[in-house]
């Protein structure tokens, strides 16, 4: 499945949210958007979702404009707003049971993607039962139930532990590597972006700074040099002008 923005305007209050955004996704590719908070990476996501109209531009998935939510695009937030009154299974086959799947298909889907994202045995525990770890990963499996094409995760794992992140980021890859989704992955971690994504678009102020290659497999290490040297680069666009304008602000 393939996202193509293009030329994409968004404001609000007098505000310029986004300003003349140009992106292309490849089918089955890991494009992680990063940026300072009030970037406007999460107002691109919401776009892409079908939350929000864009001013200006259009957003086409597979050639078709997006003009509202769809099955085809499935969102993770971080905040994993599980249903507490539902159980984890009945939690991950209400997407399908709204689509119109009876009750039975809908259970054995939500079983299938339970068991690919490893908890197989909590398909009767509350959302209170769980670590926060595992609510993200019946977030993951309650998006992927609905069958989409397209992952949209928004900071899915900034909420959690530093150990507990690196295992979510490590289970994503490997969801990946078996279901093959085009995924658009919003973060504010530089290393988090160069660990998961295929390209890095960095965002400032509201437009597209730099779009960097990763072109490296996995698994990656920090300590390959061009992990470094990605680091590097993109603190150096995310830094660039910042100092100015914080001695602007404050003289």
């Amino acid at each position: 499945m393939q996202l193509v923005v293009d030329g994409v305007n968004k404001s609000f209050n007098g505000r310029t949210v986004l300003d003349h955004i140009h992106l292309t996704v490849k089918p089955h590719e890991l494009v992680c958007i990063l940026g300072h908070s009030g970037c406007g990476k999460s107002t691109l996501l919401n776009m892409v979702a079908g939350f929000i109209a864009p001013d200006s531009g259009t957003i086409a998935v597979d050639g078709k404009p997006v003009k509202g939510p769809s099955k085809q695009r499935g969102v993770v937030f971080q905040e994993h707003a599980l249903f507490p009154w539902y159980n984890v299974l009945d939690n991950i086959a209400f997407g399908p049971e709204v689509q119109g799947m009876n009750k039975k298909e809908a259970k054995e889907r939500a079983r299938h993607y339970l068991s690919l994202v490893g908890l197989d045995d909590y398909a009767k525990h509350y959302p209170h039962e769980l670590s926060g770890g595992m609510k993200q990963r019946v977030g993951i499996a309650r998006a992927l139930a609905a069958g989409p094409d397209m992952l949209l995760m928004d900071e899915p794992f900034g909420a959690l532990d530093i150990l507990t992140r690196d295992v979510m980021q490590r289970e994503l890859l490997r969801i990946c590597r078996e279901v093959k989704p085009t995924v658009l992955f919003v973060t504010h971690s530089i290393s988090e972006a160069i660990s998961l994504g295929d390209r890095v678009v960095v965002m400032k102020h509201g437009k597209i700074a730099s779009v960097l290659e990763v072109g490296m497999k996995h698994p990656r290490s920090f300590h390959d040099s061009r992990f470094g040297w990605l680091m590097t680069e993109i603190e150096s666009v995310l830094m660039d002008g910042e100092e100015e304008a914080v001695q602007e602000v404050s003289s």
